[in-house]
């Protein structure tokens, strides 16, 4: 039996590229969000995460138990998600009014017609990555030739397998690649019957790690030159026209909790707890911990958590059109702004994991 926490490995992209048109009119927010009941006139608004209460994403928990949302005169229902494309059409049908989704979903989705824009990047480093046991005597890239790995076909992981791949100067050739599930994934890795597998680090290395009792090295998809934007805050563009307070009341406080659960791990862990009293503690504070190595990048140093760098933007629109077969033209300007994030010393993360 597979265990729940490779159920919960994150599919976000997976399906989503494949689409071409907006499937949103017949979606709906997903049942029984969690919202703070606060005493006084604050406006009611409500956000989906990209998926499951969980580490990576505990800012948003934590700006409302530490009453953050409540100081900017918010009341703010958070709904888990069920992956950033799904999240993705909810924000650009008006469904939900904030989400959190992925960059090279959101680029892809503005490349189809989707009226949506990046307010603020947390995950502003690519967390994909080919991760191997550590005992497999694979410590370079290139030892993959002759390997098998497994990937979830149509992933964002996978189109952009031959980048790193050109970036690590792997002879793709060489390589087996063999479509299997997300929830099969790590436990391939496990069983030993592949030799590495692709997707997001903080997905799968922390069960693998803690469930499977394995330790697993980890190549960064960004240390070989496939800069993609991953997670941040998305609006649709009629809110920022017809509401630009509102957008920048949610943003300064959202960004105030991912910084304080960075500074404050076991009470990041007890707030996602709270949300999903399931999850497993251990492994919830290591998806917390590599999530942080996502959140800085060459272009964004010393800038505050939410800041975007248009070079980064525009490297995930050049990976898209090369790899993820998008040929609509996309601007930066259409993706993201960093007018509603936060200035201040405050709000510069640690610039090291």
């Amino acid at each position: 039996m597979i265990s729940d926490a490779f159920r919960r490995m994150p599919i976000c992209r997976r399906g989503f590229l494949k689409k071409s048109a907006l499937a949103a009119a017949g979606l709906a927010l997903p049942a029984a969000p969690y919202r703070a009941r606060a005493a006084g006139a604050l406006k009611q608004v409500n956000m989906t995460l990209d998926w499951i209460y969980q580490g990576p994403n505990v800012g948003f928990m934590l700006a409302q138990d530490k009453g953050f949302y409540r100081e900017a005169g918010l009341d703010v229902a958070i709904t888990a998600g069920k992956g950033s494309g799904s999240t993705a059409q909810l924000v650009a049908s008006k469904a939900t009014q904030f989400g959190f989704s992925d960059g090279y979903v959101v680029a892809n989705g503005v490349s189809k017609g989707m009226s949506i824009k990046t307010i603020g990047s947390v995950f502003r480093k690519n967390p994909a990555a080919l991760m191997v046991l550590a005992d497999s005597g694979i410590t370079t890239p290139k030892q993959l030739e002759g390997k098998t790995i497994a990937m979830t076909a149509g992933s964002g992981q996978f189109q952009q397998w031959p980048a790193f791949a050109k970036g690590a100067g792997i002879d793709a050739s060489k390589v087996q690649v063999v479509n299997i599930d997300p929830a099969g994934v790590g436990p391939a890795l496990i069983n030993k019957k592949v030799d590495g597998i692709g997707g997001y680090a903080q997905g799968y290395v922390p069960a693998i790690e803690i469930r499977g009792k394995k330790q697993v090295r980890i190549f960064w998809f960004a240390d070989y030159g496939v800069t993609v934007v991953s997670n941040g805050i998305i609006v649709h563009d009629d809110l920022l026209k017809s509401d630009p307070d509102l957008v920048r009341a949610f943003v300064t406080p959202t960004i105030k909790g991912f910084l304080y659960g960075r500074q404050h791990p076991d009470e990041a862990v007890a707030s996602v707890l709270k949300y999903l009293p399931t999850m497993d503690a251990a492994i919830c504070r290591r998806e917390l911990e590599l999530s942080w190595r996502t959140w800085v990048t060459p272009s964004t140093k010393g800038k505050p958590l939410g800041w975007e760098a248009d070079a980064d933007w525009a490297s995930t629109i050049a990976v898209l059109k090369q790899y993820g077969g998008v040929t609509t033209p996309v601007e930066t300007s259409q993706v993201y702004t960093n007018a509603f994030v936060p200035s201040g010393a405050e709000y510069v993360p640690p610039q090291t994991a």
